[in-house]
């Protein structure tokens, strides 16, 4: 009597994807607690060393360096975060909280594509091609060398593009294809990782690009195996509030250019447009007279961006104040708190105090430092930044401010948007004649940078 063999279970890490024959509370490769969940063993297959030709070792003077080329997609911004365009063979995964735009993002990639003649096949795993049509029409996709197909099985999805041919495979989700010689169910790590490698290998060997989205756990991080974002040749984010009109395209792995360029993007009626210049738009709702406001330069990736970067001040009766940081590291800002305590003489300590970067933006870099400085002095002190004020610097232990990088593009992005005051750090290497309607003031303390950046109106009042 022959049974069905049962399929041979071992437990998995989520998050590198490590292999373990019993359930365990941490993982020992990454370190994860509580990452390890069941699934089923995939049998090793014999491989015969008389199947092909091996790869033969080749001297490193003998590679060619050039680079590879790359297929632009149209959108400037798309392209800023791929490092210039789609890589072929390359693959790419687009991950996103639900509802942010992802796979608006992605018919956009597909219609801008196809309008330069190159066929491109829509894979949608969770909609209809009705609901595809629906946001087609009002995206304003045109359709001619577009083709959609609505399937869940990889084989099939495979055989399709084989007969296409097409210059870019788009797959809306990885989380809801799945093969039928792999148990477990669409979305399982076992379904995940392994579709995954039939697609890369399937991208390499016809030198065509995949575009790939990703489905999101709470924690913002991409479900399935840690595996899946090793395996991929880019991983980008999509970010933005959820109530908020614009959104950051964050590149967090690349190997074909920068991981720290963004694209800044924003959801009208007619889907998701390209914003030529964020500076400009992240400060135009910006009152300049107002308290606890400052501008401050920063760079994402080789863009310098100004964004606005307010503080709020309020007295406590309780004995623990408050800090609450949105858009900036949350232990940065107990540092500059803590500097503006004990070098800058604020009392700070009855204190709760709101940061908040406008426009959903994430600054991470210690060249924020100094623009949240200033503007918790501002709205402590009721008293606005001079108009016209924009402000960059690490602030130390010691209460100094430390250099940053790229002060001469910082410099160059402010004045091109008529600001005519900059308070940096000492020691800026840039010459005066490149920005003759720009005074850069060099300050070497925090207590320095206050005097010179807050204005001298007071209220009546005080």
């Amino acid at each position: 009597m022959n049974k069905k063999e049962r399929p041979r279970m071992g437990f998995f890490c989520q998050q590198c994807g490590n292999e373990s024959p019993k359930w365990m509370g941490r993982c020992p490769a990454c370190g994860e607690w509580n990452s390890y969940v069941e699934a089923p063993r995939q049998p090793a297959q014999p491989k015969s060393h008389a199947s092909g030709p091996a790869n033969e070792p080749v001297e490193l003077v003998s590679v060619s360096s050039g680079d590879a080329p790359r297929m632009p997609t149209a959108l400037g911004e798309m392209d800023r975060v791929l490092g210039g365009g789609l890589v072929p063979g390359s693959l790419v995964l687009l991950g996103g909280d639900p509802g942010i735009g992802k796979s608006t993002l992605l018919l956009a990639v597909a219609d801008s594509l196809a309008r330069q003649g190159r066929p491109v096949l829509y894979l949608s795993g969770e909609e209809s091609l009705h609901q595809v049509k629906l946001r087609a029409e009002r995206l304003q996709v045109r359709g001619e060398k577009l083709f959609l197909l609505a399937e869940t099985d990889l084989e099939a999805v495979l055989s399709h593009l084989d007969a296409l041919s097409p210059s870019m495979a788009i797959i809306d989700s990885i989380q809801t294809i799945s093969l039928d010689e792999v148990s477990g169910g669409p979305g399982s790590i076992a379904q995940v990782r392994e579709c995954a490698l039939r697609l890369m290998r399937w991208a390499k060997a016809k030198n065509i690009p995949v575009l790939i989205a990703g489905h999101v756990t709470k924690e913002g991080n991409l479900a399935g195996p840690k595996l899946l974002e090793h395996m991929v040749d880019v991983v980008l984010y999509l970010e933005g509030e959820p109530f908020g009109s614009y959104r950051i395209l964050r590149g967090v792995k690349n190997r074909f250019g920068s991981t720290n360029e963004v694209g800044v993007f924003e959801m009208r009626e007619a889907g998701l447009m390209e914003v030529r210049d964020p500076s400009m738009a992240f400060l135009a709702e910006r009152n300049p007279t107002s308290s606890g406001s400052a501008v401050v330069t920063t760079m994402q990736g080789t863009r310098p961006l100004l964004v606005e970067v307010q503080a709020l001040t309020n007295p406590t009766p309780y004995p623990n104040p408050r800090r609450t940081a949105n858009g900036v590291d949350f232990n940065r800002l107990l540092l500059v708190v803590a500097v503006l305590s004990r070098r800058a003489g604020l009392r700070l300590a009855d204190q709760d105090i709101i940061v908040n970067v406008v426009g959903g933006l994430k600054v991470e870099e210690p060249a924020a430092d100094l623009g949240i400085a200033l503007a918790i002095a501002s709205s402590l002190r009721d008293i606005p930044v001079k108009e016209g004020t924009v402000a960059f610097g690490e602030v130390g232990l010691s209460g100094e401010v430390r250099s940053v990088s790229h002060g001469e593009r910082r410099l160059a992005e402010a004045a091109s948007l008529g600001f005519n005051r900059a308070i940096s750090p000492p020691n800026l290497r840039t010459s005066t004649e490149r920005f003759p309607n720009l005074s850069a003031i060099s300050v070497g303390t925090l207590h320095e940078a206050i005097k010179e950046g807050l204005s001298d109106r007071r209220k009546a009042s005080g």
